[in-house]
């Protein structure tokens, strides 16, 4: 785990979101990493192509998307911690990688610096690939836990704090951000993760030792085995639910109309909020932090008393969904977000509450 020092707690930089997410990695122990380059992302592996020599680590330029992933795969096998990143078509081509390390139950950090799709569409930052990460994009029964930064700094925490939760529940995490955030600088501080119990590691190939051999696979040819092993990741799903479920609220108590958003698209939400209070509008707010496990129970327990949800995002509306399924038929939900590397503005946000509580 990064370790909090005199250095990382009180030294405040101007750093861009991928290179804090870089530093983040190293301070959290990063052992490798592999990436291909691919525009918004690339100052990630420029970065970690000088730094992580520099700390003693390992940097590889791989081939292709495809060897990245199976070189975090490899590194995790051997209980080493390592990350790839790459933007939305590169994630794409990870999909069966990820897929295995989760069918394996592998430690491994993935970060999505978005950019504009589908295709090869363009290096603007957006929201596109909400269901790609938070529905496992890969073929099969698995989830990935999935973390939604929407400043420099948090990014940052919450790159540190994915190796933790991968290590303690041996699975693929995603940082969830974008190209915006990707490249914009913001003044910052590095913060070590909560403090937790990590289980003893019993499970990597690093020699026998002595030991019984140990087996990572996920090909399960016997009768019932791949079934069994489907019920044993259901059941760590339904404990990361319960454990790592996260959000941030503003708001709520005497809310008419609350706003949803996530990632990049929460700042430009908060400023939309704000206008409508100086209206003397009655607007609360719920960000999600981790879109998977999503924050269902707050947004449906809100759903009690604000009769009316308006979800924002950077797409044409993904997470609309999982709003929809928590808030069921106990309150209208509207949409407003702009497609394909566009950024939405507060005043645009606004206009559609204006026009909301006026219907």
């Amino acid at each position: 785990m990064i370790k909090q020092t005199a250095e990382t707690a009180d030294a405040r930089v101007l750093m861009k979101g991928n290179e804090a997410i870089a530093e983040s990695a190293i301070r959290a122990g990063l052992d490798l990493f592999a990436g291909y380059p691919i525009t918004p992302q690339n100052q990630i592996p420029e970065y970690m192509s000088w730094r992580m020599p520099q700390a003693g680590k390992t940097f590889i330029q791989a081939e292709s998307e495809l060897a990245a992933i199976n070189m975090v795969f490899g590194a995790a096998v051997a209980g080493k911690r390592a990350m790839t990143t790459s933007s939305s078509p590169g994630i794409s081509l990870m999909q069966e990688g990820i897929s295995y390390l989760a069918g394996c139950e592998l430690p491994a950090v993935i970060v999505n610096i978005q950019r504009g799709g589908p295709g090869l569409g363009n290096i603007q930052g957006a929201q596109g690939d909400y269901f790609q990460s938070t529905r496992g994009g890969g073929h099969g029964d698995y989830r990935c836990i999935v973390l939604a930064p929407s400043t420099v700094s948090e990014a940052a925490r919450l790159t540190a704090e994915a190796f933790d939760l991968a290590e303690i529940y041996r699975n693929p995490v995603i940082v969830l951000s974008d190209g915006v955030l990707g490249q914009m600088m913001e003044p910052m501080r590095f913060e070590a993760p909560p403090g937790r119990q990590f289980p003893v590691n019993n499970w990597a190939l690093t020699g026998c030792e002595g030991r019984q051999p140990r087996k990572i696979r996920s090909l399960l040819m016997a009768p019932g085995a791949l079934e069994q092993h489907n019920y044993h990741l259901a059941e760590k799903y339904r404990k990361i639910t319960e454990a790592e479920t996260r959000f941030e609220t503003v708001s709520l108590d005497s809310a008419e109309i609350v706003l949803v958003a996530q990632g990049i698209a929460s700042r430009m939400a908060k400023g939309a909020l704000e206008m409508a209070v100086q209206k003397k509008m009655k607007v609360g707010m719920i960000r999600p932090i981790v879109v998977w496990p999503f924050p269902y129970q707050i947004i449906r327990k809100t759903a009690e008393k604000a009769k009316k949800f308006l979800v924002v995002e950077m797409n044409m509306g993904q997470m609309i969904e999982d709003v929809r399924l928590a808030v069921g038929d106990k309150a209208e939900v509207y949409f407003t977000g702009r497609p394909g590397g566009a950024l939405i503005t507060p005043e645009e946000i606004f206009e559609k509450i204006a026009k909301i509580t006026s219907s």
